[in-house]
């Protein structure tokens, strides 16, 4: 179990403001940027990593685009793609997905 910088799990402030308010509680990258356990902290509010777990973009419901912001699934791909250029939606593209929830102070 490791302290990581909120910046690795998530990538902007953006992100990371929607994350403090409790609109996202997952985020889905392309590879593991964290394990479960580990701790990261925004504008003084400690998180939990909860979960780790490898899946493809065709494992991906509205539930789990809700989760990360989204209203729904469409609108998770079409915020994908305008984030990242040249963005190309591939079910079987391999994604993490990093779990996680504020905490308290032992």
């Amino acid at each position: 179990m490791a302290h990581v910088d909120a910046g690795e799990i998530l990538p902007n402030e953006h992100v990371q403001r929607m994350a403090a308010e409790g609109r996202v509680t997952q985020l889905h990258r392309g590879h593991a940027y964290a394990e479960e356990g580990d701790t990261f902290e925004i504008d003084g509010t400690r998180f939990e990593v909860t979960d780790v777990t490898e899946r493809t973009l065709g494992d991906l419901t509205d539930e789990d685009a809700r989760r990360e912001g989204s209203e729904d699934l469409d609108a998770y791909r079409e915020r994908l793609a305008r984030v990242h250029d040249s963005f190309e939606w591939d079910d079987d593209s391999e994604v993490v997905r990093h779990r996680f929830e504020p905490v308290g102070d032992e």
